[in-house]
């Protein structure tokens, strides 16, 4: 696991191994690259601890079926990032959307990422929209 201070390569694998795992929809497995305190919010929920990031991850890939997702190294400096990424998913009535956002990241010494502010939006799509696959 890269540990900070990043350089451009092992901020790069940061976000790569980020998306992979969250591309797994794993709560058990996606919710161990965090401190066991960890700090989020997430839209307007206000996330502390790896368990409440797991159950957060449960409930989310309960709702947001078939995800994919794309992330994008905005920037990068000491032990913090900057991503953008978008999703696809659809709900159960089988309506997709195209989720996009912005993640701001800080890791501990270890690589863990102790915080994570994520702002998203949503925008409603068609099956054939569709573009990450």
């Amino acid at each position: 696991m890269p540990i900070p201070p990043f350089t451009e390569e092992t901020a790069l694998q940061k976000v790569k191994a980020a998306e992979d795992a969250w591309n797994t929809r794993d709560p058990e497995k996606v919710c161990l690259a965090y401190t066991i305190d960890t700090e989020w919010r997430n839209r307007t929920e206000f996330l502390n601890g790896r368990e409440a990031v797991k159950q957060f991850l449960k409930r989310k890939w309960e709702k947001e079926l078939d995800y994919r997702l794309k992330k994008e190294l905005w920037g990068f400096r000491n032990n913090r990032m900057a991503v953008r990424f978008e999703y696809e998913w659809h709900d159960e009535a089988g309506q997709w959307y195209r989720s996009y956002g912005n993640e701001l990241w800080e890791f501990d010494e270890l690589g863990y990422m102790r915080k994570r502010f994520a702002s998203i939006n949503d925008l409603e799509i068609t099956f054939e929209e569709r573009r990450i696959l």
